[in-house]
């Protein structure tokens, strides 16, 4: 088993956890509250600002503004899709740090971090967010020219992004900016390898809810494990290293 499915192994065994669980239920419920809210922004916009009848000829009066708004319900398996993953990096600056302190506590109590500021988190969370975001669009706008391709494009690059992230979150509690950007840089392949498979597991549904927690607990592990592969014991230390 390699090490980023041994620690995604490892997050899903935190998430039945009951201090994990507890933040695992407010991501959730969250997540719904926000697709939710979504959704009804939508519906309102089409029924507001639509037409609620529109007259074809030869075919006669259709309720265009009526059809459409609740057609747009129809949407909402493809929001699911295509923002989970930015939903995820959003929740990711909420909750990265409590899940992260929570495996720490439960697993390496002996080399536990350092909290990183709620403004730095969520700074960078709302950045990958962003990009994130983007990705899902131009994932979307090429899916007519790439076909098939389209879905390798966006698990790819949402993978790299959110392994980048989510293991910058877990790694900064030990390490200054510059270590981590090395230690990241030495372990691409297996922190890229953790970020598709989460971006996968976004798009399955119901199970996506979990998602950003379950990547918390992943890449807190993932960050553990390659430290102790890597035989260095300076990720550890609260030395020169730190930010």
């Amino acid at each position: 088993m390699t090490v980023a499915f041994r620690a995604l192994a490892l997050g899903w065994g935190d998430l039945l956890r009951p201090r994990v669980f507890k933040l695992a239920l407010a991501g959730i419920a969250l997540t719904i509250v926000l697709f939710v809210a979504l959704q009804a922004g939508l519906f309102w916009l089409i029924r507001t600002f639509l037409p609620g009848d529109f007259a074809l000829p030869w075919i006669g009066t259709i309720d265009f503004g009526n059809t459409l708004s609740w057609g747009s319900l129809a949407l909402f398996p493809l929001m699911g899709f295509f923002l989970m993953a930015p939903v995820a990096a959003g929740f990711a600056g909420l909750f990265a740090e409590n899940v992260a302190e929570a495996v720490e506590d439960i697993h390496y109590p002996a080399r536990r971090g350092k909290s990183l500021s709620i403004m730095d988190g969520l700074g960078e969370s709302l950045a990958l967010m962003a990009l994130v975001v983007l990705v899902a669009i131009i994932s979307l706008l090429l899916t007519p020219v790439l076909g098939p391709l389209a879905p390798v494009l966006f698990y790819v690059v949402n993978g790299w992004l959110l392994g980048r992230e989510f293991f910058q979150m877990a790694a900064r509690r030990h390490l200054s900016k510059e270590a981590t950007l090395i230690m990241r840089r030495d372990n691409r392949g297996q922190i890229i390898l953790a970020g598709v498979l989460v971006a996968i597991a976004l798009t399955i549904p119901l199970v996506n809810i979990a998602v950003p927690l379950l990547a918390a607990a992943a890449f807190t592990h993932l960050f553990h494990l390659i430290s102790e592969k890597s035989d260095r014991n300076s990720p550890h230390q609260r030395g020169s290293q730190l930010r």
